[in-house]
């Protein structure tokens, strides 16, 4: 059996815990429709490796409820809590031509909008609970760097080009962010 590569994977859920005691799994989606679990014939870890296979589900908040292959009681379903739930990117449906998956956005280069200056690359897409941020590998060596995918601070992103343009915020030590006096500037007290 072939597995997938990470990078040709897509995250679609996580094992939030166990629902009773017959084994029944809350799973959180991250899917347009918390029913589209079901229709791929297996879930992977983010190795490739086989997951769980959704037998039946139904809806519930923020995810659904569903029996799985293997896994019949309450012990064995609260050990599988954080499991991370992934697809190959060939299972989904290919987007509108105005729409992408964040997966897809993984190694493409960031440059300014303005200056057309390359920041980097994009290593990874993380959310920490809040909003969506991208991880960039700059493109001068050093430590990668967040950039929040918001449409200010990202306001075009070319996924034919094979391009995402960014306009990042000033940062605290930043020698061109706002001036001193500035009501935007970052205060400090002492």
């Amino acid at each position: 059996m072939t597995q997938s590569s990470p990078q040709s994977l897509i995250l679609v859920g996580r094992v939030a815990g166990a629902f009773g005691v017959r084994g029944e799994l809350r799973i959180s989606t991250y899917t347009e429709d918390p029913l589209t679990l079901t229709r791929f014939k297996a879930l992977t870890r983010q190795d490739g490796s086989p997951a769980l296979t959704v037998t039946t589900a139904r809806v519930v908040k923020d995810g659904v409820v569903a029996r799985c292959a293997g896994v019949d009681t309450k012990e064995a379903a609260d050990a599988l809590r954080g499991l991370r739930l992934y697809v190959p990117r060939a299972a989904l449906p290919e987007p509108d031509e105005d729409e992408f998956y964040l997966a897809d956005l993984i190694g493409l280069p960031v440059r300014h909008i303005a200056t057309d200056e390359l920041l980097g690359k994009i290593k990874s897409v993380q959310n920490f609970g809040a909003d969506d941020l991208l991880e960039i590998d700059p493109a001068l060596g050093g430590q990668t760097w967040y950039l929040p995918f918001t449409r200010a601070a990202v306001p075009e992103v070319k996924i034919a080009q094979g391009v995402v343009l960014a306009d990042p915020p000033a940062m605290v030590g930043d020698p061109e962010g706002p001036a001193e006096g500035d009501d935007d500037a970052e205060r400090h007290y002492d």
